[in-house]
């Protein structure tokens, strides 16, 4: 077996709040290979590191009275939704802001964070990579998502080439930067192909469709000939891993030159088949890791780095059959 990679999804974000500094260090601490930001961006154009540009899930914006007033409604692929938005905010309105625990009730150690840690940049976080890197004598690389393309587009606040040219000022550049730039939709992907020759990885859910409409639907895409035009432009694709175990999607994507990372293995029972549940609200991930594994997938995102690690490291000690 080839060594597959542990992709610290939003870091250690089973342990820290996910998207800050802290969450990317302990996930650094832990082994990880890659450390995992979503990117949106401010009213300035700073990209920065949430899960959603929506913020009253992961922030404390919702306690600002200064900011009371821009809570507001807005129909992002074709959602309606509520809150407070990033593209509303300049970077040094969000830095006044802090992280909290964006599921409270699965993770109250991590509650006891909030507070705690400010919204990171991509530039603050291609710098911790760096540094970590330097320090450790690991490649720590990065694995960014560039959520909702269309929508930001179409607000004036357009995100590919602004990550692409953050990328190329730190050096990376090619296809042997430690990076993979990831996203749901397809076009924003073939744009990016056509400018950077950095990898890129085609998410995938296991119903629906791209939110840009480009592909008529995700199991489409995930058919033998949509892998191959996936293949045309991407390094790899990222499935859920519901879309992976009894299926031949691994095989399939290997035939058609594609890696496979899927996403994403956490410890809560929420999260995992019934099968890897445990009695008390957690179970057993690095079984179900260790199950992707056997079915040759080369990489993975995990909430928790180091369980992810161990399991990878077991596999890879394990004799072939």
């Amino acid at each position: 077996m080839d060594r597959p990679i542990v992709i610290a999804h939003r870091g250690a974000s089973g342990e820290r709040p996910e998207h800050t500094l802290a969450a990317y260090e302990l996930a650094i601490d832990q082994g990880a290979d890659f450390i995992e930001p979503d990117l949106v961006p401010t009213k300035d154009d700073v990209l920065v590191a949430r899960h959603e540009n929506e913020i009253s899930g992961t922030t404390d914006v919702a306690g600002h009275p200064e900011f009371a007033a821009r809570r507001t409604t807005k129909t992002i692929d074709g959602q309606g939704i509520t809150g407070w938005f990033t593209e509303d905010f300049t970077l040094a309105e969000l830095k006044t802001l802090r992280a909290k625990e964006r599921i409270p009730e699965l993770r109250p150690g991590n509650a006891a964070y909030d507070g705690r840690f400010a919204v990171p940049t991509l530039a603050e976080i291609i710098a911790l990579a760096k540094r970590r890197s330097a320090e450790t004598g690991r490649t720590i690389g990065i694995y960014p998502e560039t959520k909702h393309p269309t929508y930001f587009a179409s607000i004036g606040h357009p995100t590919d080439a602004r990550l692409v040219a953050e990328l190329e000022a730190a050096g990376w550049d090619d296809g042997e930067a430690p990076v993979f730039i990831q996203s749901f939709e397809v076009a924003n992907l073939k744009r990016i192909h056509a400018i950077t020759r950095i990898r890129l990885i085609q998410l995938m859910d296991v119903e629906g469709a791209p939110a840009d409409g480009a592909v008529a639907s995700y199991v489409a895409m995930r058919s033998p000939d949509g892998l191959k035009a996936v293949a045309a432009y991407a390094w790899g694709i990222g499935p859920n891993k519901a879309g992976v175990d009894g299926t031949t999607l691994v095989a399939d994507a290997h035939a058609a030159g594609l890696r496979v990372h899927p996403w994403t293995y956490r410890a809560e029972n929420r999260f995992l088949p019934p099968r890897f549940a445990g009695a008390d609200g957690r179970g057993d991930v690095a079984g179900e890791i260790a199950a992707g594994l056997r079915l040759g997938i080369d990489g993975f995102f995990t909430d928790y780095p180091a369980i992810g690690v161990a399991a990878r490291d077991a596999a890879l000690r394990k004799p072939a059959p």
